[in-house]
C-alpha cells in the first residue's frame, strides 16, 4: 500500500464523459404547479439531439484537457488522440515526472483495442494501468479516479446552468467549465487524488470489493 501511495503523484488518471444536449434528467421527481395554466408545457429538445465525448486527464492536481472526440469513442479515435493530442498535453508536465509517469484508463471497449494497447506498450512499457495492461484495471470497479467522483460532477453542474442549443455551444461550455475548475478547484482536485483515492481503495479492500460509499 505504501508503494502504491507513492505512485499516485506520478499517475496520469484519465477518463471520458458524455455530454448530451439536455444532460441527465429525472422526470419522475419533476412537477410544475400553476394556478393559471394547469396544463403547462415543458419544452424538450428531443428533435435536435446531439452529444459530445470529452476527455480529461489529471496528474498531481494539474488538469489536462478537455479534449473532444469527433464522434463516438472508438479504438482508432483513441489511438489518434494518444499519438497526437496527448503528446502535446503532457509537455506541460515536468520532465522528471514525465519520465516516471504511469498512464491509467478504465476498461471501456475502445481502450483495449489492439491499436490502443500496442501503442501504450510502446509508449508506456510496463507503466500503464488498464485492461490488457501491465496492471489490470478492475472490471465493474467502483469509481476510483478523481475524474469519476469529483471532476465530472463539477463540470456538468456548470455546463448545464444554462440551456444548450447547439453542439458548438455545448463544446464551448465544456471548455469554459474546465477553465473555471483550473482556476478555482485545483487544490480540491489534488486532495481528491492524493487522499481520497487511497481511502477508497482501502475501504473497497475492507469490504471485499463490495459497496463502500457509506464508509467514506
Amino acid at each position: 500500500m505504501i508503494a502504491n501511495r507513492r505512485l499516485i503523484p506520478f499517475t496520469l488518471f484519465t477518463d471520458e464523459a458524455s455530454f448530451t444536449r439536455d444532460g441527465i434528467n429525472n422526470t419522475h421527481n419533476s412537477h410544475r404547479w400553476s394556478d393559471k395554466n394547469p396544463h403547462a408545457i415543458v419544452e424538450r429538445n428531443s428533435q435536435h439531439r446531439f452529444s459530445v465525448n470529452a476527455w480529461c486527464g489529471e496528474i498531481d492536481s494539474p488538469l489536462m484537457g478537455p479534449a473532444v472526440f469527433p464522434n463516438r469513442l472508438t479504438g482508432r479515435a483513441c489511438v489518434d488522440f494518444l499519438q497526437n493530442e496527448l503528446l502535446l498535453l503532457v509537455e506541460e508536465v515536468p520532465l522528471t515526472k514525465r519520465m516516471r509517469m504511469v498512464f491509467q484508463h478504465d476498461g471501456a471497449p475502445a481502450h483495449y483495442s489492439h491499436l490502443v494497447t500496442h501503442h501504450l506498450n510502446l509508449t508506456f512499457p510496463e507503466r500503464w494501468i488498464g485492461r490488457g495492461g501491465h496492471v489490470q484495471w478492475p472490471p465493474r470497479s467502483p469509481e476510483f479516479t478523481p475524474l469519476d467522483f469529483c471532476l465530472w460532477g463539477w463540470m456538468k453542474r456548470e455546463v448545464y446552468k444554462e440551456k444548450v442549443n447547439t453542439r458548438d455551444e455545448l463544446v464551448a461550455r465544456i471548455m469554459y467549465s474546465a477553465s473555471l475548475i483550473k482556476q478555482e478547484r485545483q487544490y480540491y482536485l489534488r486532495r481528491a487524488a492524493t487522499r481520497t483515492i487511497a481511502k477508497r481503495v482501502e475501504k473497497c479492500i475492507q469490504v471485499d470489493s463490495g459497496i463502500f460509499e457509506h464508509l467514506l
